[in-house]
């Protein structure tokens, strides 16, 4: 099992440790890229791929520790985009 296969089985259990710098190696590693300036500012993020797919999420702050509603709302999108399969 590749590194990217044990971080998205650990995005799938929903943890409440998992962290924003995880997300963001996650849906990189789907072709997504943090879009930067614009209404993309404060703690709103947004992270597009080729086909213009978007996913939008808050950055937590002070801590780094992602929401999991935020987590469902990924796991959801990469779902429907066919980025992972249901287990």
């Amino acid at each position: 099992m590749s590194i990217q296969d044990k971080l998205i089985s650990r995005l799938l259990s929903v943890p409440k440790d998992f962290t924003w710098d995880e997300l963001c190696k996650i849906v990189a590693f789907f072709g997504y890229e943090e879009l930067t300036g614009g209404k993309t500012g404060g703690s709103r993020r947004r992270f597009v791929d080729s086909k213009k797919e978007v996913i939008t999420l808050h950055k937590p702050h002070p801590g780094n520790i992602v929401k999991a509603y935020a987590l469902k709302q990924v796991i959801a999108h990469l779902k429907e985009k066919g980025h992972i399969q249901d287990e």
